[in-house]
């Protein structure tokens, strides 16, 4: 999937039968016996850091405001069940479409993070976006002229037992300013143009739709893990 520049709801629609019909009909199809680097998956070079330790990361490059990242929720959150022992989860947000507040949730989310509760709000926060319209960014197929700012995304964060005031002014900090600025400059040196896209241990990029299907993605987040981990 590109990364989505504009909002349509009839897009929306469409990407969401996309996805979940393309997993359902073709989840038995077994994985190719043979992955091919600049066909299947990209090398990022030169690697970019990961934050996992010993373990190998996998990271998804994602927007709230995304209504591909949106649809792909319920095959993530199967993903990261599915990782092996050796292998952690990681989340970086893009800004790059800023006509669909894309930089204020990628601030909202890193603030999240710092404050330990990123986790367990992730999956609500596209609910919020994209199902109960708490934090819509569209009206009838298009962008709202009014987007949520970063004061709207503490209300819902508050939930989580943050108060909105401190999350605002963790969110205006210098400790969230340069984690901005790290989260772009990783999606540029990664070469990241589509969203969602997949990496692993910082090496190996690649999206849905170059693995062939979600089933066949998390195939091949499985065979980059053990190639990583020298288990061919």
């Amino acid at each position: 999937m590109r990364a989505f520049r504009f909002s349509s709801l009839a897009s929306i629609a469409l990407i969401a039968l996309g996805f979940v019909g393309t997993a359902s009909a073709q989840m038995a199809t077994p994985a190719p016996t043979e992955w091919k680097e600049g066909t299947h998956y990209f090398v990022i070079d030169p690697p970019q850091p990961t934050t996992t330790g010993d373990k190998v990361e996998v990271t998804e490059v994602f927007s709230y405001g995304c209504p591909a990242c949106n649809a792909a929720v319920p095959f993530i959150d199967k993903l990261k069940k599915d990782l092996p022992p050796n292998a952690a989860m990681n989340f970086v947000p893009a800004a790059f479409n800023i006509a669909e507040d894309w930089p204020v949730f990628q601030r909202g989310y890193l603030t999240a993070k710092a404050m330990n509760i990123a986790d367990q709000s992730h999956d609500a926060m596209f609910d919020a976006v994209w199902k109960n319209n708490e934090l819509s960014i569209s009206d009838n197929g298009r962008p709202k002229q009014t987007l949520p700012t970063i004061e709207d995304l503490a209300k819902f964060y508050a939930k989580y037992g943050v108060k909105a005031e401190d999350f605002v002014a963790t969110a205006n900090s210098f400790t969230i300013n340069t984690r901005v600025k790290q989260a772009d400059a990783y999606i540029k040196a990664a070469a990241i143009e589509q969203t969602p896209t997949l990496i692993v241990a910082g090496k190996y990029r690649f999206t849905v739709s170059s693995a062939g299907n979600w089933d066949k993605a998390e195939q091949l987040v499985l065979f980059l893990i053990r190639k990583e981990s020298g288990a061919h």
